[in-house]
């Protein structure tokens, strides 16, 4: 073995992808690998790649890794938005390369980490953007509130009904952001992982995998402790900076449903409920989605063993 004093300064730096539904433990394998990584003589630098995790003060909802827990390890791409900012695919996807191109730079290993599918994909595949007309996106988003996401819906499933058919009918921002792209003539970039993905540059991608029994078990228990750890007073701090006006951040799940608790509307029963609910939905999808990866070396969460991790290192 390489001391890890000593570095092979011909080997080429790596990017490693960490994957997987919510509540797996991907944050904890990711430290795993980059000390495994350490050990073998180059060291690694983790870039997140969870789209909530972006927003400064948004950590327990989001199972944030404090800093002290990071075990040294630098991290990218964390507390990098104001909760009345709106989170961007596409800039984030110039972020991150450049992130992972600086990274490399330095002659360290990349690894990026998260559960957020469009957001991984646009790193690790040739995913193009089409431009964006704010003016136009002013008028849809007004419209949105006027007449609710049913009526943006039934428009985009009349002039794009593939893309339709991969949005989430309640979803008013992504309808709105599809609309947008189809009135510029373009096609949506939309929404799905594509058919024959390209890489943007090779990549070791590792995903975590739970059986859905023991994930619904797991994520239940966790939106309880995020209430039992301060859920509801981490929300109301982030309202006082303007969480309710930002386009993105006021609806991520438990955010959402503690603004509403907050203002009366739910019950700390019913936004608990309705939070652990979403988050279920969320990680079929995020399963779905991930399972369509080529080439994913596939483990099982919870507590990968040193020689997994390891075997990843060839």
């Amino acid at each position: 073995m390489t001391p890890a004093s000593s570095p092979d300064a011909g080997a080429v730096s790596r990017l490693f992808a960490i994957v997987g539904a919510t509540g797996t433990g991907k944050s904890d394998l990711s430290l795993d690998l980059a000390e495994a990584l350490a050990e073998h003589g180059r060291e690694a630098e983790i870039v997140n790649a969870d789209a909530m995790q972006l927003y400064r003060g948004m950590d327990i909802g989001t199972a944030k890794l404090p800093v002290d827990a990071r075990r040294g390890i630098p991290h990218h791409l964390l507390d990098v938005l104001d909760v009345t900012e709106e989170a961007a695919v596409a800039r984030y996807q110039r972020d991150a390369r450049a992130a992972i191109e600086v990274i490399h730079g330095r002659g360290r290993h990349a690894i990026l980490v998260g559960g957020s599918g469009l957001y991984v994909s646009s790193v690790l595949f040739d995913f193009r953007f089409p431009p964006r007309d704010q003016a136009l996106r002013a008028e849809l988003e007004a419209e949105l509130a006027r007449s609710g996401a049913g009526v943006l819906y039934d428009r985009l499933r009349a002039q794009d009904p593939e893309t339709a058919a991969r949005v989430d009918p309640r979803n008013g921002r992504r309808i709105v952001r599809a609309l947008e792209v189809i009135a510029q003539g373009e096609s949506t970039h939309g929404a799905a992982l594509p058919e024959k993905p390209v890489p943007w540059r090779e990549a070791t991608i590792v995903g975590l995998r739970m059986e859905r029994e023991a994930l619904v078990e797991r994520l239940d228990r966790r939106v309880e402790r995020m209430w039992a750890e301060g859920m509801l007073e981490e929300t109301a701090r982030l309202r006082e900076r303007g969480l309710e006006r930002g386009s993105t951040a006021r609806r991520a799940i438990g955010y959402a449903q503690a603004l509403a608790q907050l203002a009366g509307a739910l019950t700390q029963e019913k936004a608990i409920a309705e939070t652990q609910a979403l988050t279920r939905r969320y990680a079929r999808r995020q399963v779905s989605w991930f399972r369509r990866y080529p080439g994913v070396h596939w483990l099982e969460a919870g507590s990968p063993s040193a020689s997994s991790v390891a075997a990843l290192l060839d």
